[in-house]
């Protein structure tokens, strides 16, 4: 069986880590470079590193900073925010990025999904996908969740692992920063429907709503930021405590 992952992400605005509720009033969470290295050796199995600046200040994500980043760690990591293009991806792997993230860019053009998987690979490509429910419709949203769209979140998700993408990213902007435990019935759902592994993000308040995303919501791996950022769940106690609900994790 394979092992369920725990991602810390490190969001990241002004080459600092920044962490903030429903993605609006940004707390300084600390630098990111001494981040991913506390994280990697901690035991963290992967770590998603987003600019959350980049889309919305339309300006290139921080290749320096994911030199430096890459040059720290020595387990996975993916890297999002403002990529467009094939040239941003070539870029951002050349500096050390195991696999790059896109989410607005793959919305307003579907077959950048295609031209990036037929380039780099399958397992290089994430697709992010934000969404909330509005009356009781898992509805996508774009530019850090600002930008709300008709698409169903389902749908995408099914377009996007037709287009090549080797794994989703989603995002309960409801559940973001609540620390209330993750959309568990969307995550099951998406897992019921794709064959790629699906990242769940947004709600991780303790450690029991790991177990829950994991075992209610099916998902292959748990992405979160405050919680470790500030130390309030030790990623090793967090293993060892799933390992006891045998859940299987990498110790």
């Amino acid at each position: 069986m394979l092992t369920k992952r725990i991602v810390p992400c490190l969001d990241i605005k002004n080459g600092r880590t920044v962490k903030g509720v429903n993605f609006v009033d940004l707390r300084d969470a600390g630098d990111p470079v001494e981040l991913a290295d506390v994280y990697s050796k901690a035991g963290a199995d992967e770590l998603v590193f987003l600019d959350i600046s980049a889309t919305e200040e339309r300006r290139k994500t921080l290749a320096n900073l994911v030199l430096r980043v890459a040059e720290k760690v020595n387990i996975p990591f993916t890297v999002g925010g403002g990529i467009s293009s094939i040239e941003d991806v070539d870029m951002l792997l050349q500096n050390g990025a195991d696999k790059v993230s896109v989410n607005s860019s793959a919305v307003k053009n579907p077959q950048l999904i295609n031209d990036l998987a037929g380039k780099f690979g399958s397992q290089c490509i994430t697709v992010a996908i934000d969404a909330k429910q509005i009356d009781g419709k898992w509805k996508v949203h774009l530019v850090g969740g600002k930008v709300p769209t008709e698409l169903d979140l389902f749908e995408w998700a099914k377009e996007v692992e037709d287009r090549g993408a080797g794994e989703i990213l989603f995002t309960s902007m409801d559940h973001d920063g609540t620390k209330d435990g993750f959309a568990n019935e969307a995550l099951a759902r998406l897992s019921q429907e794709l064959n790629i592994p699906i990242i769940a993000s947004g709600g991780a308040g303790n450690i029991q709503h790991f177990a829950d995303t994991f075992i209610e919501g099916k998902a292959d791996a748990a992405l979160a930021a405050s919680v470790f950022h500030f130390k309030e769940i030790e990623i090793k106690n967090l293993k060892t405590e799933l390992q006891k609900q045998n859940i299987p994790v990498r110790l």
